[in-house]
């Protein structure tokens, strides 16, 4: 793998003082100790050594990463809470996301109700390595054009949007539905969602030097895009500022990702702690790219505009 450590684009931690205010609620999302109580998954025992630091960095270190970026975890659902609310909360991940060690670097968030882009705007300037939004606020063209004022603040800053699965509401109308459905089926369809809602709405268009980073693979919906060809719809150019990250998926799924996109926008993401940074893939270059250089240019590249697009592969 050689001596150049990874950054790692996609992990979450929470920090003392979001740990704390998760504590101080009594409806969801709220902490009972470390039971998590959310408004739509059954009460979950966090463990705690999942979100200590020195752990974190020690863990990291043995996977050869040397930036760790951490995000709000999405799926409790608190940038869709009622104003106040969020902002109590949002602000608790910030404040205690400056307090990290130099290993890691954040995302920032914003309720996705009134947010304030000025403060936003600050976070950004102030060292946050752009900002998260919830796939379920970006589940339609329409839902695009809705947070085009948050997106235009990152774009201004030249700061990448991360697009993370959200909360996943909705539940079956009659029987249950095992632990790993929400993550397995709901997850995957948000991402794939915003990934399609993203180029029925030109985003590139709309948002013309704007990065986005979508977790999770996109769902793997690029792969779909033979089936989106077939059923009439217009073969978009290979993007080189919309990245998907590797969270979630391994060697079968990344390889496919890479034959439709190619190497260039895959980027590193774990999802830690609930799943290992990937350590290798395909050969020496590509995993340098993912782990390293593609990493780095989503968070920093300002040359972007000389990488030449090339087209998507087109079903015969």
């Amino acid at each position: 793998m050689g001596t150049a450590l990874a950054t790692d684009v996609h992990q979450h931690l929470w920090p003392d003082e979001l740990v704390d205010r998760l504590r101080a609620r009594r409806r969801p999302p709220y902490l009972d100790g470390w039971t998590l109580h959310t408004r739509s998954q059954a009460p979950y025992d966090v463990d705690p050594a999942h979100h200590d630091v020195a752990r974190r960095i020690e863990a990291d270190q043995e996977d050869e990463v040397g930036l760790a970026c951490v995000s709000l975890s999405a799926p409790l659902g608190i940038e869709n809470l009622v104003r106040p609310e969020a902002g109590a909360l949002i602000a608790a991940w910030h404040a205690g996301a400056r307090t990290l060690p130099d290993h890691f670097a954040a995302w920032a968030s914003v309720p996705m109700v009134d947010p304030d882009l000025d403060e936003l705007a600050g976070l950004l300037r102030d060292g946050f390595v752009g900002v998260q939004v919830p796939a379920t606020d970006l589940l339609s063209p329409a839902a695009w054009e809705r947070a085009g004022d948050v997106l235009r603040v990152a774009e201004a800053a030249d700061k990448p949007v991360f697009v993370h699965p959200g909360p996943e509401l909705v539940r079956p109308l009659t029987g249950t539905v095992p632990e790993w459905w929400a993550p397995v089926v709901g997850y995957v369809s948000q991402m794939q969602a915003a990934w399609w809602g993203w180029h029925a709405v030109h985003g590139r268009a709309l948002f013309p030097r704007l990065r986005v980073l979508f977790g999770a693979g996109a769902g793997l919906a690029p792969v779909h895009h033979e089936r989106h060809s077939a059923r009439g719809g217009d073969t978009p150019p290979i993007d080189p500022r919309v990245y998907v990250d590797t969270s979630s998926y391994g060697p079968q799924a990344l390889d496919a990702l890479v034959r439709v996109l190619g190497i260039d926008v895959l980027a590193l993401g774990s999802d830690r702690p609930y799943a290992r940074p990937l350590d290798r893939l395909l050969g020496d270059a590509a995993t340098y790219a993912i782990r390293v250089a593609n990493p780095q240019r989503l968070l920093h590249d300002d040359r972007i505009a000389e990488v030449e697009a090339r087209t998507w592969p087109r079903a015969s």
